[in-house]
């Protein structure tokens, strides 16, 4: 009898990330052998994972390889190979699918390495182990023999990808606890965009809508988290798609959101009238601009009505039940500073709840990676090959869009600032908002800020001496819009000393009759209706501002006068989101 024990393993980006493909390999081969699973993340330490692989005595251990883990993991494979020689080290992922003959070269204690789609492979390389089958008659994998490595040839896609068995039947609710759990309807996809790895998989493939459904459902009864699909473009069938989410609307749990990348000009009325009836926080969207320079998309062969686009994210934004979030590449063919600038400002412009700034991958496989002479491009040369420049752009100008990148993060993406930043950009810099990271940025320079970590208090600190020496107008008004931005996040004893208290006799007592009155807690306060005083207080806050700050919310930029308000912050306790937090004008 034949002793084996396989592990399949990966490193994650994150905790809360999970490694489907680990899973359908696992899947694919379950009436074969037992095969375990192990995650770990890139902030494990080597010697943790080592340790933690070597006391199982695996047979073979296949890890699953991508720009953000495969360095950290070829040095785990060597370590383990140099303890436990007889262990059989298989690669595969999109990190050695494409110089597969040059891994194999140059790390002698691999194996094997299955590159491309890897379940029909994997299943066969496993009766390979099993003494059931010859591996050169296995399409997609890569061994030595003797002293040469052995490259078989390419194997064909799933033609039906319903073969892959379900991972989603009876699942342990303690493995997705607090997890993202990844999702793929469709393989593929339906563009050719020359900076994406999809662009080298001809043809769309989708699963039995039913078994979508069925697994769905799953997920939803285990009340995960969160659910991202990883299909490139969720909407390439309008109709497929429709289904998908109408099913998740009329089974929604209260609690699990959905995460798609969809591509907007795809999205016609009929899916903007079913979406305007969503319930609001159910879907998010993640829309790849990438660039709006006509120059970059047509040498990137990317697909674009940017017209198109601008009328469908302003659309659903003004539903108000979806959050929207938008990605720009820097370092693209063509795409100068300045244009990178415009790209900006145009996507920024669409009232939009995340702006993404990525820089350039030159992967693997890619386009624009085969293209990288034509452009002048130099990239770093270990992942995840970022680009460093090209004949558009300079290393220094990469740089100032890597500061801004970061500040955008801190004051507009982390949704800590939401009102005292658009009050800035509508006052003074209008449709110029890049100018506007762009000055931040560079004040964030001129003092070293960007040398050590920042804290909340000292982000608010620094945004508000910004703001009196580079602007120095209605400084007070500021100040006060700013305190509104950092209490709507949590309730706080310790408001940094800067951020102006005011003080009214009986103010206290004023606020507990406040919430005595039944007729203020059903107007206000519903949720809490029947609790005395001493219980709501906890959860809500009285604050005092010089002026009406809650006009800002209407999108009132006008100058507004003193006038002492008084402002009631509810918190969500329960999710600690700013979008769920609410504030009203109160009179005490």
């Amino acid at each position: 009898m034949i002793y084996l024990k396989i592990l399949l393993t990966t490193l994650n980006s994150k905790f809360v990330h999970t490694n489907l493909a680990i899973r359908y390999l696992k899947a694919y081969v379950k009436d074969l052998i037992q095969v375990d699973i192990k995650e770990y993340t890139i902030n494990n330490t080597i010697d943790y994972i080592l340790k933690d692989i070597y006391k199982e005595d695996y047979s073979v251990i296949g890890f699953s390889t991508y720009i953000w883990n495969i360095e950290e993991t070829l040095k785990i494979a060597s370590s383990i190979k140099k303890v436990s020689p007889h262990i059989k080290i298989l690669l595969g992922g999109p990190e050695v699918s494409y110089d597969y003959d040059e891994i194999m070269k140059n790390n002698s204690f691999i194996d094997y390495i299955i590159y491309g789609e890897g379940e029909e492979t994997f299943r066969e390389f496993v009766k390979y182990i099993l003494k059931d089958k010859d591996i050169k008659d296995i399409d997609g994998i890569v061994y030595r023999k003797k002293e040469n490595v052995i490259i078989n040839k390419e194997r064909e896609l799933l033609k039906d990808l319903n073969l892959i068995p379900t991972i989603y039947k009876n699942i342990d609710k303690k493995e997705y606890e607090n997890k993202i759990v990844y999702y793929e309807t469709s393989r593929g996809c339906p563009f050719n965009c020359q900076y994406c790895l999809s662009s080298t998989i001809k043809g769309l493939r989708f699963f039995d809508i039913e078994r979508v459904k069925k697994e769905l459902k799953v997920l939803i009864d285990a009340k995960v988290k969160q659910v991202k699909f990883i299909d490139r473009t969720f909407n390439a069938n309008k109709e497929y798609a429709l289904d998908i989410m109408n099913f998740l609307l009329e089974n929604d749990n209260g609690y699990t959101n959905f995460h798609f990348e969809v591509t907007a000009h795809l999205i016609d009325d009929q899916m903007l009238q079913f979406l305007s009836k969503c319930k609001e926080g159910l879907f998010q969207f993640e829309i790849g601009v990438q660039s709006t320079n006509k120059d970059t998309l047509k040498e990137i062969q990317r697909q674009f009505d940017f017209e198109k686009l601008s009328y469908v994210v302003k659309k659903i934004s003004s539903f108000k039940n979806i959050h929207q979030h938008l990605d720009l590449i820097a370092g693209l063919p063509y795409e100068d500073y300045e244009s990178f600038k415009r790209s900006f400002n145009m996507v920024f412009n669409l009232d939009i709840e995340k702006l993404q700034l990525g820089f350039l991958k030159m992967l693997k496989g890619s386009g624009v990676r085969k293209e990288a002479k034509k452009h002048g491009y130099k990239y770093k040369d270990y992942p995840p090959y970022e680009v460093l420049s090209n004949n558009y752009i300079t290393y220094d100008k990469i740089l100032k869009i890597k500061d801004i990148e970061e500040i955008l993060e801190i004051y507009f993406n982390s949704k800590n600032f939401i009102l005292s930043v658009m009050y800035v950009i509508k006052n003074y810099y209008g449709d110029d908002a890049f100018k506007f990271f762009e000055d931040l940025s560079n004040y964030w320079n001129e003092n070293d800020y960007f040398k050590t970590s920042q804290g909340k208090n000292d982000q608010y600190k620094i945004f508000f001496y910004f703001y009196r020496e580079k602007i120095g107008k209605n400084v007070e008004l500021f100040k006060e819009v700013l305190k509104y931005d950092y209490l709507s996040l949590g309730k706080t004893s310790n408001i940094p000393s800067f951020f102006e208290q005011i003080n009214i006799e009986d103010f206290k007592d004023r606020c507990h009759k406040f919430l005595q009155s039944d007729e203020n807690v059903h107007k206000f306060l519903p949720k809490y209706k029947g609790l005395p005083a001493k219980s709501i207080i906890k959860n809500v806050s009285f604050e005092l501002f010089k002026y009406n700050i809650l006009k800002l919310k209407d999108n009132i930029y006008e100058k507004l006068n003193e006038d002492i308000t008084t402002i009631l912050f509810v918190y969500d306790v329960d999710k600690k989101v700013f979008e769920k937090s609410k504030s009203y004008k109160v009179e005490i």
